[in-house]
Order: C-alpha cells, then structure tokens, then sequence
C-alpha cells in the first residue's frame, strides 16, 4: 500500500495504486511527460501563483492520477486554472512537463464532458476554431465572442483598453488569414489522425 501522505489522505487515496490512468495521460501528452518520475516533492505547487484557487495542488492531482481516480481528476478545476507559466516545469527537479500534462487532462475533461465549468473549455474552443480559420487567433473577435457569453457586463468597462490597442494598431478590426492556409490544414489534419489512432 502506498506511504500515506497528509497530502493522499486529502485527495482519499487509500486504495492501491491503479497506474492505468496515469500510463493514459502520459501517452497522451505531447512529447515525453515524464510523468511517472514525479516524486511529489509539492514543488511544482509551491512555484505556481495560481496554486491557492486550484481545489487540488499538481502533485495531488498526479498522486490521484497514480490511484486510477479518472472523474475526480477529470471535474478538478487545476487544469483550468493553470496558467502556463511553466514555473512548475523550470523548478521540478524530476523535469516533468507539469504545463503539457495540464492541456492533455483539459482535453481529456472536454471529451469526456466532466469540466465543471463550460467558460474555459469555450474560450479554448473558440481560439482553436480561429487559428483553423484564419490560422492565427483573432483577439478582438475572440474576446468579444468571450466576452458576450460569459460577462456582457464587463464589456463596457473593457473598452477603454480595447479602443486604445485598435488606435495604437496593436489589435486588428478584421481577422487576417496567414499565407499558405493548404499547409496549415494539412498539418492539423495530420495530427488530428495521430491523435484518434494513438
């Protein structure tokens, strides 16, 4: 059974570890994780500035990763409130690519529908459909679609900011499509089939 840690007792990790569903998010993460180096040191929650609204540190989260406990992981806030500083990922000494992890689980919680907030998995859907359109992001058109859901009445008191960016040219008033969109497209494609046959 594994050591009980104040930090597993929290999470209510008192079953043998199941490391099916860390082996999952592993091999879903771009590139090499190293997750299962983590040595739940909590220095990756230490190092994060966004740790005291997350409702489970990263090395719980990795611990309840170890415990198979799938739904848990999948409803926590933490990957949406990591910011992708990557303090985390400079600072742990076991190299894990804390910040990569963060996107896969918050892919793994779209698909599976268990955010419990839909403000962030739009917001992300929204930039994605932009950059397969135009293949950039188009910020006025993003935080305004944003911006009309989810807090129409913060608009007016954004703007002041947004006025000065489109006069100071910093913010377009109309998406701009990159050249070569034929390429982009085939290389979103192609890691689309990677990512349904991996």
């Amino acid at each position: 059974m594994p050591q009980m840690t104040d930090e597993r007792v929290r999470a209510g990790l008192m079953r043998e570890e199941d490391l099916s569903l860390l082996h999952e998010v592993s091999m879903k993460t771009a590139g090499v994780s190293r997750l299962e180096m983590c040595i739940q040191c909590g220095t990756c929650g230490g190092s994060c500035p966004a740790a005291a609204d997350m409702d489970h540190t990263p090395r719980m989260l990795f611990a309840m990763l170890r415990a198979g406990m799938r739904e848990e992981v999948l409803r926590s806030n933490t990957p949406w409130i990591c910011v992708s500083c990557y303090h985390c990922v400079v600072r742990c000494p076991q190299e894990v690519h804390i910040a990569d992890v963060m996107y896969t689980l918050k892919s793994m919680a779209i698909r599976a529908k268990l955010y419990q907030d839909s403000t962030a998995p739009h917001f992300s859907q929204t930039f994605v459909g932009m950059v397969e359109t135009f293949g950039r992001g188009f910020e006025l058109g993003l935080a305004s679609r944003h911006y009309l859901r989810y807090f129409p009445l913060r608009l007016p008191g954004m703007a002041p900011m947004g006025f000065g960016m489109i006069t100071k040219g910093r913010m377009p008033l109309a998406p701009r499509k990159i050249k070569h969109m034929t390429q982009l497209k085939a290389i979103l494609k192609r890691a689309k089939h990677l990512e349904l046959t991996s």
